[in-house]
């Protein structure tokens, strides 16, 4: 990295705190080139969205090289989600830290860079990041690694459970290649779940011997007792055609 694309990083990094700045290095005629883009999450200060038409524009001047964006108020060490995303992205990812003491202008601290190398997220202790590790993820992740089948990967908007949207309806199930389950649940199970929502909006996976796997908002993915509150906010438990039992 050029020093005057770091200080450009760093400038921005700054002038977005305590919003995560995101943006682009980019080779344009042979010249690096940092080129900020727009975070366009609902919640900026915890996470970053950089938009495909920011992306494109970037593509239009020249070769995207890396991905930038920053940590307000934290280490600049990459976050399960960031890993993650490194994978999708298939660019370098840099990371920088920034953070402000008490009377101080914002300052920005190390800078940690990330290449993708085939990284997968655990099942059981990954950080929760909505729309890029959460319960639909961990559905998703567990029948691909675990059943060996490959689940869509729907776009989901934060609250989308109170925009009118509705990830686990039963129709969309049913397109995916779920039915219900009548009778007691088997090891592979999705157990679909209401909480403080107008639709179903959390899944979980049932393993047997009456444990369940699941990624709540705020806390690491984890394995419970199936009972209880869960059984209680269960509204039902289906299962994928593909799924095959001894």
């Amino acid at each position: 990295m050029q020093p005057t694309t770091l200080t450009a990083i760093q400038a921005h990094a700054v002038a977005e705190y305590p919003r995560e700045c995101c943006g682009l290095i980019v080779a344009i005629d042979g010249q690096e080139c940092y080129l900020p883009c727009r975070n366009t999450a609902g919640t900026p200060s915890e996470h970053f969205r950089l938009p495909a038409e920011d992306y494109a524009a970037a593509e239009d001047q020249g070769e995207v090289l890396a991905l930038v964006h920053s940590h307000p108020d934290a280490a600049a060490t990459p976050s399960d989600a960031d890993r993650v995303m490194c994978e999708r992205s298939g660019l370098a990812w840099h990371i920088i830290s920034v953070g402000q003491v008490a009377g101080q202008p914002p300052e920005c601290g190390d800078l940690q860079t990330l290449q993708p190398s085939g990284y997968l997220a655990p099942l059981v202790g990954r950080q929760f990041a909505h729309g890029v590790l959460d319960c639909y993820s961990l559905v998703r992740d567990f029948h691909a690694r675990q059943l060996g089948i490959t689940l869509h990967d729907h776009a989901r908007e934060d609250d989308w459970w109170s925009r009118g949207q509705d990830l686990y309806s039963l129709e969309r199930l049913h397109a995916e290649g779920f039915d219900l389950v009548q009778g007691p649940p088997r090891r592979g199970d999705m157990i679909l779940m209401q909480i403080r929502a107008p639709v179903t909006n959390h899944a979980g996976i049932y393993l047997g011997d009456g444990q369940m796997l699941h990624h709540l908002h705020g806390r690491l993915s984890e394995i419970v007792p199936y009972g209880g509150m869960w059984a209680e906010r269960t509204r039902c438990i289906v299962r994928h055609r593909e799924v095959r039992h001894d």
